[in-house]
């Protein structure tokens, strides 16, 4: 959250500091004058055991600890209404009205992964992926949110603060990223057995290089070019898998379960909690919830040879 990858969380970092700083240097200042008078009684006390009897103060003394009191109350609340200003420029500045020419990403909280859909005018032009989100630096982003069971809660530090998604209340939010790089979302509200595993690629990359991997995306799954690969689809459109899932281009369309389309582009399976290798993918298929306790995708009984052409095959999936 500190090392800010768009202009919000920048805003919000900067926020941050102002109000370490000021509260360090009160701080430091209370620490100091209590160390003063912790040492002064030290003193006092070696010198004479005996408790001295404090003499009744002069008007002098009780004006001048007035005078204190007062001036300390006003600072106290002079830096109380700076940072409370400081609050409201930067709650201005996170939720300013939009750019109507934003990309628009409408993204869906399940128990535990996230669905990500690109939205466009024309249908035939809306890609859905999964658990990743690909967007240009310096493009304005609008983030359309939602949850289809349990409250969650989208969060990506390095670009934005926090925000929840409630069943049946849709909410919006804005950025702007404005550096390259790889930065991992969270959900940030307990939503169930898997919630601290229910994790997300973010990526914000060049133009160019978005406007390539979305044109990637909208392509159909590719054909299979092994006789592996073509069992592997045979054995993925015979079994279970179909029940949940999509592959553009096949007659899977389900939509329980993530789109498989691109699957082997992504950098992760699981909600961002395994790395896309072809060792964790095996198991994913056979036994996910060995991985991933109370995740609801169920095991799948395959001969060795059918799960090795079904992993040859989604594998090519990118």
């Amino acid at each position: 959250a500190l090392n800010p990858a768009a202009s919000e969380s920048a805003h919000i970092a900067h926020l941050w500091w102002t109000f370490f700083w000021v509260t360090l240097v009160i701080f430091a200042l209370v620490a100091i004058f209590l160390f003063i008078a912790i040492l002064r009684n030290i003193r006092r006390a070696s010198g004479d055991p005996q408790p001295p009897i404090l003499p009744e103060p002069t008007q002098a003394s009780e004006n001048r600890a007035t005078k204190v009191v007062s001036t300390l109350v006003v600072i106290t609340v002079l830096i109380l209404f700076a940072l409370l200003i400081c609050d409201f420029f930067t709650g201005n500045a996170i939720y300013a009205t939009p750019d109507p020419k934003a990309l628009s990403i409408k993204i869906t909280g399940h128990q535990w992964w996230w669905e990500v859909e690109y939205q466009d005018p024309q249908p035939s032009e809306i890609v859905t992926t999964a658990n990743e989100i690909h967007v240009p630096v310096g493009k304005p982003v609008k983030l359309e949110l939602q949850s289809s069971d349990v409250i969650h809660s989208f969060w990506v530090p390095n670009i934005h603060g926090k925000k929840d998604l409630v069943p049946g209340h849709p909410t919006t939010t804005w950025f702007t990223a404005r550096r390259t790089g790889e930065f991992r979302g969270q959900c940030a509200e307990y939503c169930g057995e898997q919630h601290a595993h229910m994790r997300l690629v973010f990526v914000a990359e060049a133009p160019d290089a978005f406007s390539s991997w979305l044109a990637a995306q909208k392509k159909s799954a590719p054909e299979p070019m092994s006789d592996s690969q073509r069992r592997g689809r045979d054995v993925f459109l015979a079994s279970q898998c179909v029940m949940c899932h999509t592959i553009q281009g096949t007659k899977a369309r389900a939509t329980l379960g993530p789109d498989l389309t691109h699957i082997g582009g992504r950098k992760m399976i699981a909600a961002g909690e395994l790395p896309n290798t072809r060792g964790y993918l095996a198991g994913w298929i056979l036994n996910a919830s060995a991985l991933k306790p109370g995740v609801r995708m169920p095991p799948n009984q395959l001969s060795s040879d059918d799960l090795n052409s079904l992993l040859d095959y989604l594998e090519s999936l990118k």
